[in-house]
Protein backbone atom coordinates (compact mmCIF):
# COMPACT_ATOMS: atom_id res chain seq x y z
CA UNK A 1 0.00 0.00 0.00
CA UNK A 2 2.94 2.61 0.80
CA UNK A 3 4.93 1.62 -2.50
CA UNK A 4 1.12 2.37 -4.23
CA UNK A 5 0.66 5.85 -2.63
CA UNK A 6 4.18 6.56 -3.87
CA UNK A 7 3.37 5.27 -7.55
CA UNK A 8 -0.19 7.35 -7.82
CA UNK A 9 2.32 10.57 -6.78
CA UNK A 10 4.46 10.09 -9.15
CA UNK A 11 1.71 9.39 -12.12
CA UNK A 12 0.15 12.82 -10.90
CA UNK A 13 3.41 14.48 -11.33
CA UNK A 14 3.90 13.18 -14.25
CA UNK A 15 0.74 14.22 -15.83
CA UNK A 16 0.93 18.16 -14.54
CA UNK A 17 4.49 18.72 -14.70
CA UNK A 18 4.57 19.03 -18.51
CA UNK A 19 0.98 20.43 -18.97
CA UNK A 20 -0.38 23.88 -18.37
CA UNK A 21 -2.74 22.76 -15.44
CA UNK A 22 -0.31 23.42 -12.20
CA UNK A 23 1.24 20.41 -10.67
CA UNK A 24 2.05 22.44 -7.21
CA UNK A 25 -2.44 23.02 -7.80
CA UNK A 26 -3.27 19.80 -8.31
CA UNK A 27 -0.67 18.30 -5.16
CA UNK A 28 -2.65 20.73 -2.82
CA UNK A 29 -5.93 19.90 -4.04
CA UNK A 30 -5.17 16.02 -3.54
CA UNK A 31 -3.88 16.72 -0.38
CA UNK A 32 -6.85 18.44 0.80
CA UNK A 33 -9.30 16.29 -0.55
CA UNK A 34 -7.83 13.32 0.36
CA UNK A 35 -6.47 14.69 4.33
CA UNK A 36 -3.21 13.31 3.94
CA UNK A 37 0.20 13.70 4.55
CA UNK A 38 0.61 11.55 1.50
CA UNK A 39 1.68 14.88 -0.45
CA UNK A 40 3.86 16.92 2.32
CA UNK A 41 7.22 14.85 1.17
CA UNK A 42 8.98 17.32 0.17
CA UNK A 43 12.57 15.18 -0.63
CA UNK A 44 9.95 12.80 -2.53
CA UNK A 45 8.37 16.20 -4.25
CA UNK A 46 11.70 16.87 -5.56
CA UNK A 47 12.57 13.14 -6.70
CA UNK A 48 9.97 13.34 -9.17
CA UNK A 49 10.45 16.56 -10.06
CA UNK A 50 13.52 15.61 -10.99
CA UNK A 51 12.21 12.44 -13.06
CA UNK A 52 9.94 14.89 -14.82
CA UNK A 53 13.28 17.14 -15.68
CA UNK A 54 15.45 14.05 -16.84
CA UNK A 55 12.21 13.30 -19.35
CA UNK A 56 11.87 16.61 -20.54
CA UNK A 57 15.65 16.58 -21.05
CA UNK A 58 15.80 13.11 -23.10
CA UNK A 59 13.24 14.85 -25.65
CA UNK A 60 15.31 18.16 -26.02
CA UNK A 61 18.54 16.85 -25.58
CA UNK A 62 19.68 17.31 -29.25
CA UNK A 63 18.71 21.12 -28.54
CA UNK A 64 20.17 21.25 -25.08
CA UNK A 65 23.87 19.95 -26.93
CA UNK A 66 23.60 22.49 -29.93
CA UNK A 67 22.67 25.39 -27.07
CA UNK A 68 26.01 24.24 -25.59
CA UNK A 69 28.34 23.74 -27.95
CA UNK A 70 27.09 27.15 -29.56
CA UNK A 71 27.48 29.06 -26.20
CA UNK A 72 31.08 27.80 -25.65
CA UNK A 73 31.94 27.65 -29.13
CA UNK A 74 30.95 31.72 -29.20
CA UNK A 75 32.41 32.64 -26.02
CA UNK A 76 36.01 30.52 -27.19
CA UNK A 77 35.58 29.49 -30.48
CA UNK A 78 38.20 31.24 -33.40
CA UNK A 79 36.69 34.49 -34.81
CA UNK A 80 35.49 32.97 -38.21
CA UNK A 81 33.60 30.07 -36.43
CA UNK A 82 31.73 33.02 -33.94
CA UNK A 83 29.18 33.81 -36.90
CA UNK A 84 28.30 30.28 -36.76
CA UNK A 85 27.69 29.96 -32.82
CA UNK A 86 25.77 33.31 -32.43
CA UNK A 87 22.57 32.58 -32.62
CA UNK A 88 22.73 29.54 -30.03
CA UNK A 89 24.63 31.82 -28.39
CA UNK A 90 21.73 34.64 -28.38
CA UNK A 91 19.26 31.53 -27.17
CA UNK A 92 21.19 31.03 -24.33
CA UNK A 93 21.19 34.36 -23.37
CA UNK A 94 17.38 35.22 -23.98
CA UNK A 95 16.71 32.08 -21.07
CA UNK A 96 18.94 33.70 -18.55
CA UNK A 97 17.10 36.92 -19.35
CA UNK A 98 13.81 35.34 -18.79
CA UNK A 99 15.17 33.56 -15.84
CA UNK A 100 16.37 36.12 -14.02
CA UNK A 101 12.90 37.32 -12.55
CA UNK A 102 11.79 34.25 -11.46
CA UNK A 103 14.94 33.61 -9.59
CA UNK A 104 14.46 37.25 -7.97
CA UNK A 105 10.84 37.13 -7.21
CA UNK A 106 11.05 33.58 -6.13
CA UNK A 107 14.11 33.79 -3.27
CA UNK A 108 12.32 37.07 -2.13
CA UNK A 109 8.75 36.05 -2.03
CA UNK A 110 8.24 32.32 -2.28
CA UNK A 111 7.99 31.13 0.98
CA UNK A 112 5.51 34.40 2.00
CA UNK A 113 3.31 33.41 -0.88
CA UNK A 114 3.08 29.42 -0.46
CA UNK A 115 2.58 30.45 3.35
CA UNK A 116 -0.14 32.82 2.77
CA UNK A 117 -1.77 31.83 -0.15
CA UNK A 118 -1.83 28.10 -0.49
CA UNK A 119 -5.23 27.08 0.48
CA UNK A 120 -7.59 25.51 -2.13
CA UNK A 121 -10.11 28.60 -2.50
CA UNK A 122 -6.78 30.47 -3.84
CA UNK A 123 -5.94 27.17 -5.92
CA UNK A 124 -9.36 27.08 -7.53
CA UNK A 125 -9.19 30.98 -8.49
CA UNK A 126 -5.76 30.36 -9.90
CA UNK A 127 -7.51 27.73 -12.10
CA UNK A 128 -9.79 30.04 -13.00
CA UNK A 129 -7.39 32.40 -14.29
CA UNK A 130 -5.18 29.85 -16.36
CA UNK A 131 -8.59 28.24 -17.71
CA UNK A 132 -9.05 32.09 -19.33
CA UNK A 133 -5.55 32.63 -20.36
CA UNK A 134 -5.66 29.21 -22.53
CA UNK A 135 -8.63 30.15 -24.15
CA UNK A 136 -7.91 33.65 -25.27
CA UNK A 137 -5.05 32.51 -26.88
CA UNK A 138 -6.76 29.89 -28.88
CA UNK A 139 -6.84 31.18 -32.26
CA UNK A 140 -3.17 32.34 -31.75
CA UNK A 141 -0.35 31.26 -34.57
CA UNK A 142 2.56 33.91 -34.60
CA UNK A 143 5.60 34.43 -37.06
CA UNK A 144 8.44 34.28 -34.80
CA UNK A 145 11.01 31.96 -35.06
CA UNK A 146 14.03 30.98 -32.62
CA UNK A 147 16.32 33.62 -34.07
CA UNK A 148 13.47 36.27 -34.16
CA UNK A 149 13.20 36.44 -30.22
CA UNK A 150 14.08 39.57 -28.95
CA UNK A 151 15.64 40.77 -25.47
CA UNK A 152 12.09 42.28 -25.31
CA UNK A 153 10.55 38.77 -25.50
CA UNK A 154 12.62 37.33 -23.49
CA UNK A 155 11.77 39.92 -20.04
CA UNK A 156 8.06 40.35 -20.68
CA UNK A 157 7.99 36.07 -20.82
CA UNK A 158 10.06 35.74 -17.87
CA UNK A 159 8.05 38.09 -15.71
CA UNK A 160 4.95 36.21 -16.50
CA UNK A 161 7.15 33.00 -15.79
CA UNK A 162 7.30 34.27 -12.69
CA UNK A 163 3.68 35.09 -12.03
CA UNK A 164 3.84 30.89 -11.59
CA UNK A 165 5.22 31.45 -8.01
CA UNK A 166 1.32 31.42 -6.69
CA UNK A 167 -0.23 28.52 -6.26
CA UNK A 168 -2.60 26.94 -9.09
CA UNK A 169 -0.73 28.96 -11.80
CA UNK A 170 0.77 26.69 -14.13
CA UNK A 171 4.25 27.42 -15.09
CA UNK A 172 3.99 25.47 -18.95
CA UNK A 173 1.02 26.97 -19.23
CA UNK A 174 2.10 31.12 -18.69
CA UNK A 175 4.86 30.70 -20.41
CA UNK A 176 3.21 29.41 -23.29
CA UNK A 177 0.48 31.81 -23.21
CA UNK A 178 3.39 34.69 -22.83
CA UNK A 179 5.19 33.07 -26.24
CA UNK A 180 1.91 33.13 -27.83
CA UNK A 181 0.89 36.74 -26.96
CA UNK A 182 4.54 37.69 -28.12
CA UNK A 183 4.02 36.39 -31.71
CA UNK A 184 5.71 32.80 -31.39
CA UNK A 185 4.79 30.50 -33.67
CA UNK A 186 3.31 27.30 -31.63
CA UNK A 187 6.61 25.02 -32.31
CA UNK A 188 8.75 28.18 -31.16
CA UNK A 189 6.45 28.93 -28.06
CA UNK A 190 6.64 24.70 -27.76
CA UNK A 191 10.42 24.80 -27.18
CA UNK A 192 11.35 27.86 -25.10
CA UNK A 193 8.43 26.98 -22.89
CA UNK A 194 10.75 23.78 -22.28
CA UNK A 195 13.99 25.21 -22.84
CA UNK A 196 13.19 27.81 -19.80
CA UNK A 197 11.82 25.21 -17.42
CA UNK A 198 15.64 23.94 -17.02
CA UNK A 199 17.51 26.13 -15.04
CA UNK A 200 14.50 26.71 -12.27
CA UNK A 201 14.63 22.86 -12.38
CA UNK A 202 18.37 22.64 -11.66
CA UNK A 203 18.36 25.24 -9.12
CA UNK A 204 15.88 23.88 -7.41
CA UNK A 205 16.93 19.88 -7.42
CA UNK A 206 20.25 21.13 -6.59
CA UNK A 207 19.17 23.00 -3.45
CA UNK A 208 17.12 20.31 -2.45
CA UNK A 209 19.64 17.45 -3.18
CA UNK A 210 21.31 18.41 -0.32
CA UNK A 211 18.72 18.00 2.09
CA UNK A 212 17.79 14.30 0.44
CA UNK A 213 21.64 13.62 1.05
CA UNK A 214 21.55 14.28 4.73
CA UNK A 215 18.27 12.07 5.17
CA UNK A 216 18.91 9.16 7.56
CA UNK A 217 15.20 7.93 6.91
CA UNK A 218 16.30 7.69 2.96
CA UNK A 219 16.90 3.86 2.89
CA UNK A 220 13.84 2.89 4.73
CA UNK A 221 11.60 4.18 1.96
CA UNK A 222 13.71 3.79 -1.16
CA UNK A 223 12.05 1.40 -3.07
CA UNK A 224 8.60 3.97 -2.79
CA UNK A 225 11.02 6.55 -3.47
CA UNK A 226 11.93 4.55 -7.12
CA UNK A 227 8.43 3.74 -8.01
CA UNK A 228 7.23 7.24 -8.02
CA UNK A 229 10.28 8.39 -9.75
CA UNK A 230 10.04 5.87 -12.52
CA UNK A 231 6.10 6.04 -12.82
CA UNK A 232 6.94 10.21 -12.90
CA UNK A 233 9.84 9.48 -15.75
CA UNK A 234 8.07 7.65 -17.78
CA UNK A 235 4.24 9.68 -17.56
CA UNK A 236 6.33 13.31 -17.66
CA UNK A 237 7.39 11.76 -21.03
CA UNK A 238 4.31 10.51 -23.22
CA UNK A 239 2.19 13.67 -21.71
CA UNK A 240 5.06 16.07 -23.12
CA UNK A 241 4.61 14.14 -26.55
CA UNK A 242 0.35 14.89 -26.02
CA UNK A 243 0.97 18.21 -25.19
CA UNK A 244 3.38 19.00 -28.18
CA UNK A 245 0.67 17.44 -31.12
CA UNK A 246 -2.26 19.47 -29.10
CA UNK A 247 -0.53 22.95 -28.98
CA UNK A 248 1.17 22.06 -32.56
CA UNK A 249 -2.51 21.71 -33.84
CA UNK A 250 -3.66 24.55 -31.88
CA UNK A 251 -5.85 22.55 -29.21
CA UNK A 252 -4.59 24.18 -26.50
CA UNK A 253 -7.76 25.78 -25.66
CA UNK A 254 -8.98 22.42 -24.32
CA UNK A 255 -6.94 22.24 -21.35
CA UNK A 256 -9.10 25.82 -20.73
CA UNK A 257 -11.65 23.57 -20.24
CA UNK A 258 -10.34 21.24 -17.93
CA UNK A 259 -9.09 23.73 -15.38
CA UNK A 260 -12.53 25.38 -15.63
CA UNK A 261 -14.50 22.65 -14.33
CA UNK A 262 -11.16 21.43 -11.73
CA UNK A 263 -11.27 25.08 -10.78
CA UNK A 264 -15.01 25.03 -10.21
CA UNK A 265 -14.95 21.82 -8.55
CA UNK A 266 -12.06 23.11 -6.23
CA UNK A 267 -14.38 26.21 -5.09
CA UNK A 268 -17.21 24.56 -4.49
CA UNK A 269 -16.19 21.53 -3.02
CA UNK A 270 -13.95 23.48 -0.33
CA UNK A 271 -16.22 27.08 -0.03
Amino acid sequence: MEILKYIILGIIQGITEPLPISSSGHLLVFRNLFNTNMFNDLNFEIIVNFASFLAILFIFRQDIINLIKGFFGYLFGKEDKKKTYKNAFKYCMLIVVSTIPTGIIGLLFKDKIENVLSTPKIVGLAFLITALALFLIRNIKGTKEDNDITYKDAILIGLLQAVAIFPGISRSGTVLVGCLLRNFKRETALKYTFILYFPVSIATFGLGAIDILKDNQLGMVFLPYLAGFMCSLVVTYFAYKWLAKLVKNGKLWKFSIYCLLMGLFTLIYFR
